[in-house]
């Protein structure tokens, strides 16, 4: 592998409350819809590292989850996969928005203002304020509570300064040698973006409680030159959960399955043939052994 010798490469993690845009930005900075998004919050279970490449720089991005107060073994681990990125960074992105309050999880953000390492505040969907005083005053209170850091007011939906927190990025990078392949993408699987993308769908089509006591598993993902037969198990925790999931005649979890199947073929490029089906295990969000065979703890 031929690189310069001013080639950059380092670990920029992106933190952040639940629902303030971090997995649109990640999207939008990595290029590819690597991260599933939603209008409701903890959409982000797992901590997902996207690369990207140019000529003298390697980035590799970790979106994690939401920083939320745990209620289940699940968000414990949750809350784990986002402290960690406090630790391994070279750079932190805090991501906010314009109508968060800026103290609402003082804890992390304590931790946060702790970082020796640049941390870049992105104040998000600032498409939103009507007039440059709110965002000022917006800037000024952040200010107080990350002294350190530097202030980037975006967009991400609308693309607005992601350029410009890109351009920073690779200046603050360490000189190093890349870390992945110059022609990876993400450290994650196939199969992991194919429960990722069922899961949007699930989290898209039911209410309330529902869709965060589902967990997508992938039992077969055969790939062909051009086409891809994936059988996948939605595990919730009730057998009323069951029944919500499949809806009247089926109807429910046929929908999940045309949309997931649209997405999936617009992701991999090719045909898709997909089977879903619902099993029940019960109070899986608080068994450690659940939780590890499915991938939250190692």
């Amino acid at each position: 592998m031929n690189v310069t010798p001013q080639h950059r490469a380092g670990f920029v993690n992106i933190v952040g409350n639940p629902n303030v845009g971090k997995s649109t930005l990640s999207n939008r900075l990595v290029g590819e819809r690597l991260s599933i998004i939603t209008s409701k919050s903890q959409t982000t279970r797992h901590r997902i590292m996207g690369i990207v490449n140019g000529d003298d720089y390697q980035i590799v991005f970790s979106d994690t989850p939401g920083v939320l107060k745990p209620k289940f073994k699940l968000q414990e681990s949750m809350l784990e996969y986002s402290t960690g990125a406090l630790v391994d960074a070279d750079v932190l992105i805090y991501v906010t928005d314009v109508v968060e309050t800026p103290t609402k999880n003082q804890d992390f953000l304590d931790k946060v203002a702790k970082e020796k390492i640049p941390i870049l505040l992105v104040i998000n969907k600032i498409d939103l304020l009507h007039g440059n005083d709110d965002l000022l005053e917006i800037i000024g209170k952040w200010k107080e509570l990350l002294p350190q850091a530097e202030v980037f007011p975006t967009s991400a939906t609308e693309n607005f300064n992601v350029d410009n927190l890109m351009s920073r990025i690779i200046e603050l990078l360490p000189v190093s040698p890349p870390y992945f392949g110059k022609d990876a993408l993400t450290d994650r699987s196939s199969r992991f973006f194919v429960t990722e993308i069922v899961r949007e769908k699930i989290l898209m089509t039911y209410d309330k409680e529902v869709p965060y006591a589902t967990q997508v598993i992938v039992e077969l993902f055969d790939e062909k030159d051009d086409s891809i037969h994936i059988m996948a198990v939605i595990y919730v925790e009730r057998d009323s959960q069951k029944g919500i999931i499949i809806g009247h005649q089926g109807k429910k979890l046929k929908h999940v399955g045309i949309e997931s199947r649209k997405e999936l073929e617009k992701f991999f490029g090719k045909k898709v043939f997909l089977q879903l089906y619902v099993k029940v295990e019960k109070d899986w969000r608080n068994q450690e052994n659940k939780l590890r065979s499915f991938g939250y703890i190692d």
